[in-house]
């Protein structure tokens, strides 16, 4: 009898049977695996081997059914549930059972994983993601598995928001009872975890009324720690993990519909914010207090789900199925924080677009911001309409929308909820930023800050123009505080429609909630008759003249020279 089965839910997984030799060339103790073939054989074929069990279903039954199957097979002391897409560190299943207590759920430290490269005839190499020619070349590819865990990031910490939707939690990771080979975790990422046998079942650890597949790490931890266990997370080892987050042939073998993820939250918000779970000995607000403060819960959210009032603003919004992890150590050019904060917040840059823009200003203004990424230690997340492969640290896309100010909106949301950084940098598809942009830090966490020095570039004649004002090209501020400002515009927008009083700048012009900075070198804000927002090139476009503070003209842009150069490049 095995000490521990692995447990391998898959459908038509192109990486099973790599995930399988791995862990089988990294076991050390008396493990098996378990693998369902839900609904497809694997291609290539499972190695042969006394220690792999497989099982085939010619219709899939979804993936916590599978999961469930592999259990009801397994007569060990413990369970480890796996993605099949995954490699693991050497000897990781002796590690995680000489830690294990059986009130415990625990998972490794996660890195994540860099399976392949698309490869083509002349040597140009593009990261893991769809299928498609060479993006240099133009000529065929083919795909080079090179199955590495990246050193970075590692994710050790996480938690869910008042939505509930899964957040990476770094913040607590950097707090004292965050530190230590052993740490708890309020929530988890769901790719891996393991629990005792016994536990499996008497908490029904993979409820089907879920669905297939939506919230599990949110059930997993949730239950274990209502129930009166712990949910750990094992730094002495890790797996890693691939993340397919890009559409196309690069996404889930499962159906993913938003309808259904919504369906899982949606029973995950009655059976715990309700306290309706039969098995939980503590509220749900007690597992929120014990890891306060919590990413995406303010203390009204609180104060709402100890009443038993708690509403959800967050219905029914568009969101990224899966997000990726990245890198959340401190930029070294961070500045410092008021002295009242021991503590340098990390920073981050979003960036949207709608995928219709002109190249050459799209490739421009990234090749830019990607400078700036690599010289600053600052992660990029990117939201489109499209799938962005090649551009930022993680990329959500939203095929299912369509340019607008729902998108426009939805967009930004969706980049935010992706992010781990603690202060974010709005950066626009069309709108040139210096480096010195980013070195500016928030004072207040309560305040929305934007950057006055900007310049309006016209198309195709340079006409430039300024004038002081705030512009969400040169916002920046707390993401806890932008959450709750864009996950309200987004359901009230949902429920009646963009009005034009609504504005895009959160907190308009209202100086008890906005601030300002002038940056050491000007934003250029390229208008190329394609703007969402209207364009003003005279004080005659001004309904309001006392809006047109310090309006000004000028061919010379300070620190970038004239601007007819500028344009040169887009025409």
């Amino acid at each position: 009898m095995a000490d521990l089965s692995i447990l391998i839910p898959s459908r038509n997984e192109m990486f099973l049977a790599k995930t399988i030799e791995n862990i089988l060339q990294n076991i050390e103790g008396n493990t098996e695996i378990i693998a369902v073939l839900d609904g497809a054989w694997a291609n290539p074929g499972i190695p042969d081997n006394k220690r792999v069990h497989l099982i085939y279903n010619p219709q899939s039954i979804g993936q916590r059914a599978a999961t469930n199957q592999a259990a009801r097979m397994s007569t060990a002391k413990y369970l480890m549930k796996c993605d099949a897409h995954c490699t693991f560190d050497k000897g990781f299943d002796v590690k995680m059972m000489n830690e294990m207590h059986d009130d415990w759920t625990m998972v490794p430290l996660m890195r994540n994983l860099h399976a392949f490269d698309w490869v083509c005839p002349d040597g140009h190499r593009r990261y893991q993601g769809p299928s498609g020619p060479c993006k240099v070349c133009g000529k065929e590819t083919i795909r080079d598995i090179v199955w590495i865990a990246k050193e970075s990031p590692k994710s050790v910490s996480y938690c869910f928001d008042s939505t509930p939707h899964f957040q990476y939690f770094g913040e607590y990771a950097k707090r004292p009872e965050g530190k230590g080979d052993i740490t708890e975790t309020m929530s988890l990422q769901g790719s891996c975890f393991m629990l005792t046998r016994e536990k499996y079942w008497d908490l029904n650890i993979c409820d089907e009324k879920f669905g297939s597949w939506g919230s599990q790490g949110i059930e997993v931890a949730v239950k274990t720690w209502l129930a009166g266990g712990r949910v750990m997370v094992n730094k002495k080892t890790w797996y890693a993990h691939l993340f397919r987050t890009q559409g196309g042939d690069f996404s889930f073998p499962y159906p993913m519909s938003a309808k259904d993820q919504e369906g899982a939250k949606n029973f995950a918000r009655d059976l715990f914010f309700n306290n309706k779970w039969e098995k939980q000995i503590h509220p749900l607000s007690w597992l929120i207090e014990r890891f306060w403060p919590v990413k995406g819960w303010t203390e009204d959210d609180l104060a709402k789900l100890k009443g038993n009032t708690f509403t959800f603003s967050g219905e029914g919004t568009s969101k990224p199925v899966e997000s990726e992890p990245v890198d959340e150590t401190p930029s070294k050019s961070l500045s410092i924080m008021p002295a009242s904060s021991s503590v340098t917040p990390s920073k981050g840059i979003i960036y949207y677009t709608h995928n219709r823009l002109n190249l050459k200003i799209a490739r421009a203004v990234q090749k830019q911001l990607r400078t700036i990424s690599e010289n600053l230690n600052i992660p990029i997340v990117s939201s489109s309409l499209k799938p962005m492969p090649h551009f930022g640290d993680v990329n959500v896309h939203f095929s299912d929308l369509k340019p607008g100010y729902l998108a426009y909106f939805t967009q930004i949301l969706g980049a935010l909820e992706a992010s781990t950084a603690d202060i974010i940098f709005f950066c626009e598809h069309d709108v040139l930023y210096p480096e010195s942009h980013f070195a500016f830090t928030p004072e207040r966490k309560d305040i929305f800050y934007y950057n006055h020095n900007w310049w309006r570039v016209r198309l195709p004649d340079g006409y430039a123009v300024h004038w002081d004002a705030n512009q969400v090209s040169g916002l920046c501020a707390y993401r806890e505080h932008l959450l709750q400002f864009y996950r309200a515009r987004v359901d009230d927008i949902e429920k009646r429609g963009y009005q034009n009083d609504m504005g895009f700048e959160p907190g308009r012009r209202d100086t008890n909630v906005t601030a300002f900075w002038k940056s050491e070198i000007p934003l250029i804000d390229i208008k190329h008759g394609n703007n969402l927002s209207k364009n003003r090139w005279s004080l005659n476009d001004f309904h309001d003249k006392s809006t047109a503070k310090n309006f000004v003209t000028s061919n010379d842009i300070p620190g970038w020279g004239k601007a007819e150069d500028i344009i040169k490049r887009f025409n």
